[in-house]
């Protein structure tokens, strides 16, 4: 059986605490190349975990190794569009961390090259492959839960600001605060579970309020590094208001710094049968049975995330699998978040 060679771009946490892990559960996948600007973080992973693998420091030399059929784009946010075009552009499959990228004008081009090359390009949703939202998938598919017209979203943290001053809250680098860092997660999400209507209009307003603040209680806050008196020109509170074509509406809410009582991430979507509840991965179902309300909770153990969604990209590579993903929604995922940041500018509700 032909292995799938894949070369790692950007060593940072999100590529060591998932990535990694994923790619060393497999025999059909090999890891045959390191990037990393910081050449001791692939010089570490190499030593750790793939001792036979190549190192770079530019992604460029790396995309040069013909032997290599896909990469995979941990790095920060305002670059995954510039190398994942430069990747299917020299013949390599591209799988990518989230946001697809910091524009829609740069989502556009990552869309228009895939098609161009015919190369398969694929942006992490590793929340469609938790088995809670699987199954929620199905149970909204086969018409238990009626019309889905409306529903909720958010990931909202007391105090998790990750990599203060550097990359995270630079927003040339980020492309924003909460709203593009986590807003990806659950609208994609909720969105998905809705059957994928077209977003036709969004509102929305951000705030910042927490850049001085050194507190933390999340463990998220651990992410990138932070830089002392770096730059804080992003966000850390964004709430909006999303309308599809077929008359569902969406509220967002997004925090890296609140002050409310707990950090959750959830979906919960109103249907005409049956009511969704999606909170850190758990599951609950508001029903209507025999003239009474009725609420289910699922006992089903929480599991499933990067790791299938990255299995998922491989099986496609092995057209094992048809795609859960195809790059229009990241096109509409950076349309909806860029509108919504022109939408808290202007103070006016944007149509997309």
């Amino acid at each position: 059986m032909k292995k799938i060679r894949i070369g790692l771009i950007g060593i940072g946490g999100i590529c060591k605490g998932a990535h990694i892990p994923a790619y060393q559960k497999w025999e059909d996948v090999e890891v045959v190349a390191l990037c990393d600007i910081v050449e001791s973080r692939a010089l570490q992973a190499k030593e750790e975990y793939f001792p036979q693998a190549a190192v770079y420091t530019d992604y460029q030399e790396l995309l040069k190794d013909e032997s290599i059929d896909a990469v995979d784009i941990c790095t920060p946010n305002y670059l995954h569009s510039v190398i994942a075009v430069a990747a299917m552009k020299a013949g390599k499959h591209v799988f990518s961390e989230k946001p697809d990228a910091v524009s829609p004008e740069e989502a556009l081009k990552m869309q228009q090259t895939a098609e161009q090359t015919g190369k398969t390009l694929m942006v992490m949703r590793n929340n469609r492959f938790v088995n809670t939202s699987r199954y929620l998938k199905q149970y909204i598919g086969e018409g238990k839960a009626g019309e889905i017209y409306a529903g909720r979203c958010g990931w909202i943290r007391r105090r998790g600001i990750p990599g203060r001053g550097g990359w995270f809250t630079t927003k040339a680098q980020s492309g924003g605060g909460p709203l593009i860092d986590l807003g990806v997660h659950m609208i994609d999400l909720a969105i998905w579970l809705m059957g994928n209507p077209r977003p036709v209009s969004v509102s929305g307003s951000t705030f910042c309020k927490f850049a001085g603040s050194d507190v933390s209680d999340s463990v998220h806050s651990a992410f990138g590094e932070a830089v002392k008196n770096g730059v804080f020109d992003v966000e850390d509170l964004a709430m909006g208001f999303i309308k599809f074509d077929n008359g569902a509406c969406l509220q967002i809410e997004f925090s890296w710094a609140s002050n409310i009582e707990s950090e959750q991430n959830f979906v919960e979507l109103r249907g005409t049968k049956a009511g969704i509840s999606w909170k850190n991965g758990e599951m609950k179902l508001f029903t209507e049975e025999d003239n009474m309300l009725m609420n289910h909770t699922s006992a089903m153990p929480v599991s499933g995330g990067h790791a299938d969604n990255i299995r998922h990209f491989i099986n496609v590579l092995k057209n094992k699998e048809t795609p859960i993903f195809v790059p229009q929604q990241g096109v509409d995922m950076i349309k909806i978040l860029d509108a919504i940041y022109q939408s808290a500018a202007s103070g006016r509700e944007i149509r997309l």
